[in-house]
Order: structure tokens, then sequence, then C-alpha cells
């Protein structure tokens, strides 16, 4: 599932494919929130890493060459079914608010004889204004300027740095709860897409900022975890941060219990409807009914759209 919230002055209107993973062609129009249902293997995922790799060419210690590296080569990235057309293309058309002219971005590439990522194009239109069209003379003087984008360099991106600003806005989130209980094993990431620093993201926020969305969040999860009284973050002695939870139970004043004792499926809904309420970019989440009992999966649609408005 993908959605861009509200309070972006931009979202994704459009997207055309062409030889990306599993995709041969992909042309569709995109609304403010898109459910995307299928088998396994059907290219869900895939579709979502999309929305990724224009966040991995803007972010920190990203770039061009990373996003794919990250992703293996150009060869994993391209359709198998692509034989007499190599290239992989991607294009966004994004909409903005009131009379905002549309902007369009489009990369496309493919891999040199030394299996080094190389542009074939990139473009930005902003309206009827061209803005950026590579390759350009220089581009073909001195063919290594082909092995990064112009988005990504902030030397040239001025004129279109809203493009750069909402992709990297772009948030996925796939929340392992072992990785919560266990934050160790995520040391030195950070906004871990997997929840590895989800503690500490929380603890990172301002205190009254804080304390408002855990309560937002204690309150929706009222039809999950009836149980739940409070919800707090609290440090201990050494500094790391805890989720703390308050269970109403037969003693007078209940139990507090860390995310250690939380359930799956708790820690899942936490994470989701901390990450509605965080952020002002589009977000990606990945299967969040997981760990869910069906009588809650019918309230997630709801927990988004009350959080969005």
């Amino acid at each position: 599932m993908a959605r861009t919230q509200r309070k972006s002055n931009l979202r994704f209107s459009h997207l055309h494919l062409e030889n990306w993973r599993n995709f041969i062609g992909v042309d569709v129009e995109l609304q403010e929130r898109a459910f995307l249902i299928g088998p396994n293997a059907s290219g869900k995922s895939n579709f979502l890493d999309v929305f990724r790799f224009l966040n991995d060419l803007v972010s920190v210690g990203g770039g061009f060459q990373e996003a794919v590296t990250k992703r293996g080569e150009v060869s994993r990235i391209r359709s198998l079914s692509a034989r007499r057309y190599p290239e992989v293309a991607i294009r966004v058309r994004l909409e903005g608010q009131d009379d905002d002219p549309e902007w369009q971005y489009e990369l496309r590439f493919v891999q040199d004889n030394r299996q080094r990522p190389l542009i074939k194009r990139e473009r930005v239109v902003h309206g009827d204004q061209v803005l950026l069209d590579r390759p350009d003379d220089l581009d073909r003087q001195d063919q290594l300027r082909l092995t990064q984008t112009h988005l990504e360099q902030v030397n040239v991106n001025r004129e279109y740095r809203n493009i750069v600003d909402f992709f990297r806005s772009v948030r996925y989130l796939h929340i392992v709860p072992q990785l919560v209980r266990e934050p160790d094993r995520s040391v030195g990431k950070t906004d871990d897409p997997f929840g590895g620093d989800f503690l500490e993201q929380i603890a990172r926020t301002p205190d009254n900022i804080q304390r408002a969305r855990l309560k937002r969040i204690r309150e929706a999860l009222e039809v999950a975890v009836p149980q739940l009284q409070d919800l707090e973050l609290r440090r201990d002695d050494r500094g790391t941060p805890h989720l703390r939870g308050r269970y109403e139970h037969w003693r007078l004043h209940g139990a507090w219990q860390t995310e250690e004792s939380f359930s799956d499926g708790t820690l899942r809904l936490l994470g989701l409807l901390w990450a509605v309420l965080d952020g002002s970019g589009p977000l990606l989440l990945e299967e969040p009914e997981l760990s869910l009992h069906p009588s809650v999966i019918r309230y997630i649609t709801r927990y988004i759209l009350a959080d969005s408005a």
C-alpha cells in the first residue's frame, strides 16, 4: 500500500516504467492512496521499490550508482524479458497544489561493457518548460558525467530542488518486531525501515509531539488492544529508550510492560500508526496486515484516513 500524505505540496500522479524488474511496461495513474493486491511474486514489492529507488537517488550517501548497487546491478534490475530494448526507464508525474504546474521526471539507464550503470536520458519538465534534458554537449564530451544524475548534485539541481525534496521525503516501512525488541542488531542504522531504530526515532521526537502522538496511538489501539490504558517512552539506566504500556487486569493499578513483552501484531501496529503520524511525504507500507487479527485489519484504512485528514 502506498499513500501520499496531504502535508506535502506534491504527490505522485502518474508512473511509467519500462523493463523494471518483472514489469515489461507499466503506465498507471496514481491517486492519493493506492492499494496493491495480488498473489505472492506478482510484483507488489517491485512496484514499491521504484519509489524507494527515487528516494535513494537523492538521499544522503546515496545517488545513482549507490541506488543501482543496492539492487545488485543493472542486469538484476532490468526485466528478464528485455531483449531488443535494454534500457530501464522510470518516468513520474508530480501534481502540485492550486495553480502550481505539473512536474515530470524521467530517467533512462543501461550498463556499459564494464557493467557500470550509465544514464541514457535524464529529463525534468515543469509545466511546459524543459529544465533539464540530458545528455547534453558536456555529457557527450565526458561520458563519465553520465554515471551521475543531475538530481543528486546540489550545485546543479537548484531549479528543480522541489523534486529532490519530494523524493527525499519518501518513506518505506516494513516493521520486523524482533528488530524492535533487539535494536543491537541494527546498531549504526538511522531511519531503518525494518524498525531497528524505531524506538530511537520516537525518542528523537520533541517531548510534546511525542506525548501527543503516543496518546493518539493509544486511543487508536483500543480496538486491537482494549486492555492498554497508557503508553509512554522511558529510557533505562543505560539511556536506552523503551516503550512502556500499562495494561488493565485484576490488580488495581494494572501492570507495565515494555516492547519486549508486546506481541508482534502490537509492535507492527504501533510502527504503522507512528509512521502515519510522522513525516509529510509518500508513505509505503508493505503487508501492513501481517501478524494482525482479522478483526483489526479492517480498521487499518480507517486509521490512515483519520490521521491524514
